[in-house]
């Protein structure tokens, strides 16, 4: 079973600062790191979102405007030299540049001034993406744009920072090209998380986690995922209703402010008691209307038609429930 740090690799609003708190109750094994490569993809002089490219006393206040992305995997490292296995969640879109928009590796994980890596859609080398344990969480677009809108617009925008939604942030095509190219380079699978044949010695398989799945099973979910990477399960996972682990969370998600406060404020992973109604398309329209306005929901209904292709070919890998 590998024991390399385990990689989370997911888009937003996909449940996943939920399901990372499940694994923050294992500091005795883990030590978990909350979307380290946010850091330098909004706020470092490797930056390559256009969120703060005009805002230098944000990305200034943000404490991370001098972090590149060699910053963040040498903290990686630190971290994984403590005698903890360190657990990484964060957004794909995080690691590749936005709009599909070439990537190159960044300045400073170079080899040399002129290094390149044809195919890697992403800033990172793919000696240090081998490094890694890869894993996925997803949500379907439905659920996770129309949530990630709301933390763009006010009035919770005023408290995550997110002044304007951007759709290059959906992340879900990001993640597609990420999956693609770690199973390309044979980085994971070609055995699924599950099998009980046919994955060879060393092997990582494809773990693919939908997030309604998570909701409506979590006790399944997790100890499938902890077989998939090697994390003894206990069911104490679940709960964490006591002050060092409040405090230990709130202090973790500090800096996405506004994002995470379900998450922040649970107590527990339970299975929910109300299953998602059938929707179609006219009554989802109609609630984002009056939620948001006309041509908010226009902007809404083409994100969430773009993404969907992409969900559901990850959806096609995801363990089954």
């Amino acid at each position: 079973m590998s024991d390399k740090p385990i990689f989370l690799a997911t888009h937003p609003r996909a449940c996943s600062t939920a399901f990372e708190r499940v694994f923050m109750t294992r500091r005795d094994i883990l030590k978990c790191a909350h979307e380290p490569f946010g850091d330098s993809f909004y706020y470092g002089p490797e930056r390559l979102s256009e969120r703060y490219a005009n805002d230098e006393a944000a990305r200034e206040s943000s404490g991370f405007s001098k972090t590149t992305y060699r910053d963040v995997v040498n903290r990686l490292e630190k971290d994984g030299s403590e005698g903890k296995r360190v657990f990484i969640k964060d957004m794909a879109y995080y690691l590749m540049p936005p709009n599909g928009k070439p990537a190159t590796i960044a300045p400073s994980l170079r080899k040399s001034e002129d290094y390149t890596e044809e195919g890697n859609p992403t800033v990172i080398p793919l000696e240090i993406l081998k490094k890694f344990h890869w894993t996925f969480l997803i949500r379907h677009p439905r659920r996770g744009i129309p949530s990630y809108f709301r933390c763009c617009v006010p009035p919770l925008d005023e408290v995550t920072g997110f002044k304007e939604f951007m759709p290059s942030e959906a992340g879900y095509v990001e993640l597609r090209r990420l999956f693609d190219y770690l199973r390309e380079q044979k980085i994971v699978g070609p055995s699924m998380a599950g099998q009980s044949n046919g994955q060879k010695q060393g092997e990582i398989p494809i773990t693919v986690i939908d997030a309604d799945d998570l909701l409506d099973h979590p006790e399944p979910v997790v100890k499938a995922f902890c077989e998939a990477t090697g994390i003894p399960y206990k069911p104490e996972m679940l709960t964490w209703d006591d002050d060092e682990n409040q405090k230990y969370v709130s202090e973790a998600f500090a800096k996405w402010n506004g994002f995470h406060n379900d998450a922040i404020h649970s107590k527990s992973l339970t299975a929910r008691t109300q299953s998602h109604k059938t929707v179609t398309e006219e009554t989802e329209n109609e609630e984002w209307r009056q939620k948001y306005g006309e041509e908010a929901q226009k902007v809404i209904r083409a994100c969430v038609d773009e993404n969907v292709p992409h969900y559901e070919y990850l959806k096609s890998f995801a363990l089954k429930f």
